[in-house]
């Protein structure tokens, strides 16, 4: 393919309720979106998914509009590329800035499955029908709101619930959930709020029969999650650690984790995404698709990924209703008694729907 023309469209998306987590609270997504225009007429979409400001990782809205413009896109526009993959290698030169790579790289992935005639997850290896969701919960204003909530997600059928917890909102948090749902598959996300002094609480986790703690210390940390997983029983599950496949490797070597949550643009794209599950399934490490607030296109990508084999944990990849009060693709992501289905037509599966998308776009720049 040889892309010939890029549209970068910054978008806001009004949230049908606030998401609170231990670094900030989100009431609305701004995003941008990226059409790509190959030689032969063919399209495909990627979507960012850093936040505008660095909470999650030093990346923002603004820093991935200047990566694309002024050096990713300049590195692809009418660039022969014979497969995706080749994209990790063009981009090698350019340190880190995953998301701003994972976007492009999406669209890249999404116009090579139409040419070659099939759906983005065959393209990928995927073979699933239909993959296994779960929900996240961000902190509520108190206990008794958080365990309405969570009874109305079981009520939908979702797989597992991920309950957001921080010092001072965690094991009474954890317990009071327990003593109203015994058997309910939970796990806790710390988003990094931790470190080694609070081995004493983390321990007391292991009472819950929880899944797993999701990334209880430092971001970039791998040796003190080692040392907390030799502590405790519960297996450590590590997100905003583990930004490539080296990082996977050295996790897996070292004993920190007995779980990986895979985010697209954490890793840089899906061609890393797609490493980091092979190495895992070679190791006996079980991973799960990670969310980050997608409208409809990331998380039409995050179907695609989910539908390889060892993604054996349900997903944070809820329905497009969850989060908003119209997506911008049709028809919208559905979940249907803890599942959605994996669409099996060619490119990603669903349209743009250029009306709402429209309404919702602040600036749009062209390249060509």
């Amino acid at each position: 393919m040889r892309l010939e023309k890029i549209i970068l469209r910054h978008i806001k998306m009004p949230m049908k309720a606030p998401f609170t987590t231990s670094f900030g609270t989100v009431d609305e997504k701004e995003l941008l979106l990226i059409e790509a225009k190959d030689a032969s007429g063919i399209t495909g979409w990627g979507e960012t998914v850093a936040f505008v400001a660095p909470w999650y990782t030093e990346e923002t809205l603004k820093t991935t509009w200047h990566m694309l413009k002024d050096y990713l896109i300049p590195i692809l526009l009418n660039k022969e590329i014979g497969h995706p993959d080749e994209v990790t290698s063009l981009f090698a030169p350019i340190r880190r800035n995953c998301m701003a790579k994972a976007s492009i790289e999406g669209a890249v992935w999404d116009i090579y499955a139409q040419q070659t005639k099939q759906s983005l997850a065959q393209a990928l290896g995927g073979h699933k029908q239909r993959i296994e969701v779960g929900v996240s919960v961000g902190i509520q204003p108190s206990t008794a709101q958080l365990i309405k909530l969570i009874k109305g997600h079981i009520e939908k059928g979702y797989k597992r619930v991920k309950v957001k917890i921080k010092p001072g909102y965690d094991i009474e948090v954890v317990q009071a959930i327990r003593a109203e749902l015994p058997d309910l598959p939970l796990m806790v996300d710390a988003n990094s709020a931790y470190t080694l002094d609070d081995i004493n609480m983390l321990q007391q986790l292991d009472d819950y029969q929880l899944l797993m703690i999701e990334q209880p210390l430092a971001p970039d940390d791998i040796v003190d999650h080692a040392t907390l997983q030799r502590k405790i029983k519960t297996p450590i599950c590590l997100d905003e650690s583990i930004t490539s496949f080296e990082d996977a490797r050295r996790a897996i070597t070292l004993g920190s984790c007995g779980v990986i949550n895979i985010k697209i643009g954490r890793v840089g794209g899906l061609t890393e995404a797609k490493r980091i599950h092979d190495l895992c399934k070679e190791n006996g490490i079980p991973v799960w698709c990670g969310g980050m607030l997608e409208a409809g296109i990331g998380r039409a990508h995050n179907i695609a990924l989910t539908s390889l084999s060892h993604f054996i944990l349900p997903g944070d990849t809820a329905g497009s209703s969850h989060y908003w009060f119209e997506d911008i693709i049709e028809p919208e992501v559905i979940v249907k008694d803890g599942y959605i289905e994996v669409p099996q037509s060619v490119g990603i599966g669903y349209a743009p729907n250029m009306a709402v998308i429209d309404k919702l776009t602040i600036c749009t720049e062209v390249y060509q």
